[in-house]
């Protein structure tokens, strides 16, 4: 049962315990849910590792009434349901994919002005849908509307990297319910972004009601390198499997190996993920590491909800051969797996923010971790061109231009062998104090070796365009959109 909005703040640690099993709080978390619980607007920035979601899910479990949570995300809001629903708290989601006679007991309880459900996830296009919001203005109606909260709310700028347009809509909550709390949250956004969102969601027009949480994106605990490679898919997949044994023989695991072979794979690995951009290569490079003897599986949107959800809950619980998993890009937001010890990018991501919000993946626990990219100008030029054609027509010309500059920003990061990888992020993100790592990255280790492997790696670039353009070998053929 929740607790009644009376209660004092105090029965914050308590909640924390009871309901959601945590011992303390991250560094700020208190504060926020405080200035939630005090009926305040909140904008939050914070790192992927932060745990963002308990900041509105706490408040939802003390407060009086029901939070509408708005997610871009169907696999984020059912994985977070899920976990709520365990921590027996009332949680639902109403989207495309929800059953009919959960739908019907969703809007009946909407239609009563005193819903029983204490968080309900939905997606931006439902917000715009007349039947829910007339269900809302009637639960406004008997005060019974706590908190909107917008996640990945970046989604709402159009200079951010993943605008979708019907989350400019949402500006419909501050203008219908000018005394309902607004939390936003997201790990991506720069000084534009973060003025566009707060504009959008009227946010602005209450200065003295609005609390703003802006943390560092510095994660000390990420080992960050770019490794430098030709377009062949060999020289990715050698390096891999080379590095892995090498973590595998650091490891000392020589006593489990008649166990490994047992299971079918002949090098123990770690938790990991590898994120590339094609559901083909997923599905390549996951049975070409199986055929290595290496536990990996891929994740994609086109497997079954029984095979993804099958896979999630192997590769959670550390199974045998479900040690790495292949996925695409959309992987990984809101699961809660704390030991992700390596996330690698196969190919360049899409977007600064892309790459920074998945990299962040790895090392949630806060212990060390390991976060490459492999990197070649015939792959960044590839990416270029899937941006300008994947863009939206509907984004503007704003959205363009800023998806442009994030990858233009990201090749220069790539690219880039004279600064610490870590300050190079913060500054990305508008942070005037640029904390340096502790030999964290791949410059501070070596930035005489850094050098020379980029040169090295662009020199293999030229001689395998060359080869290609007199016929030397066949074109390549690994890549598949």
């Amino acid at each position: 049962m929740p607790l009644s909005r009376t209660d004092s703040l105090q029965d914050i640690d308590f909640t924390l315990r009871r309901q959601f099993n945590k011992e303390t709080f991250r560094p700020h978390q208190r504060e926020i849910i405080q200035a939630a619980l005090a009926g305040n607007d909140v904008f939050v920035q914070a790192a992927t590792s932060f745990g963002k979601s308990l900041c509105f899910q706490l408040p939802a479990v003390i407060d009086h009434g029901i939070t509408i949570v708005i997610s871009p995300l169907l696999s984020l809001m059912m994985n977070q349901v899920e976990a709520l629903r365990a921590a027996n708290v009332d949680a639902r989601t109403l989207n495309s994919n929800t059953p009919l006679a959960e739908r019907d007991h969703i809007y009946q309880d909407l239609a009563t002005g005193h819903p029983l459900t204490r968080l309900l996830y939905v997606t931006p296009e439902l917000c715009s849908s007349d039947r829910f919001r007339k269900r809302l203005q009637v639960v406004h109606e008997q005060k019974e509307l706590a908190r909107i909260a917008v996640d990945e709310a970046h989604c709402i700028s159009e200079w951010g990297h993943d605008f979708r347009k019907d989350f400019k809509r949402l500006s419909w909550f501050r203008e219908t319910f000018p005394d309902v709390p607004i939390m936003c949250l997201t790990a991506t956004a720069n000084d534009i972004v973060r003025r566009d969102v707060l504009e959008t969601l009227g946010l602005d027009r209450t200065p003295d009601r609005l609390k703003t949480f802006t943390m560092t994106a510095h994660r000390p605990n990420l080992h960050l390198e770019v490794r430098f490679t030709s377009d062949e898919a060999n020289d990715r997949f050698d390096d891999f499997v080379t590095w892995l044994e090498g973590v595998f023989d650091r490891r000392g695991a020589e006593d489990r190996k008649a166990e490994l072979e047992a299971a079918g794979e002949r090098v123990e690995c770690v938790p990991g993920i590898i994120y590339t951009i094609s559901r083909d290569e997923c599905e390549s490079l996951a049975a070409a590491l199986r055929h290595a003897g290496i536990g990996a599986r891929p994740f994609h949107a086109k497997l079954t909800k029984e095979k993804k959800e099958e896979t999630l809950a192997r590769w959670i619980a550390n199974e045998p051969g479900y040690s790495i998993i292949v996925a695409t890009t959309a992987f990984g937001m809101g699961i809660d797996k704390d030991n992700v010890r390596f996330v690698v990018h196969w190919r360049m991501p899409k977007s600064f923010e892309g790459y920074y919000q998945e990299a962040g993946r790895a090392g949630r626990d806060g212990n060390a971790s390991y976060c490459f990219l492999y990197y070649s100008r015939e792959d960044r030029d590839r990416v270029y061109s899937m941006v300008m054609r994947d863009t939206p027509k509907d984004g503007g010309s704003g959205n363009k231009k800023a998806r442009l500059e994030s990858l233009s920003n990201l090749a220069a990061y790539c690219e880039d062998t004279n600064s610490c990888r870590h300050a190079t992020i913060c500054k990305y993100f508008g942070e005037t104090q640029v904390p340096e790592c502790d030999f964290a990255c791949d410059w501070h280790k070596d930035p005489a070796g850094l050098k020379k492997r980029l040169q090295r790696g662009l020199a293999s670039e030229e001689w395998i365009s060359t080869q290609r353009e007199e016929g030397g070998f066949d074109d390549y053929t690994y890549w598949s959109e």
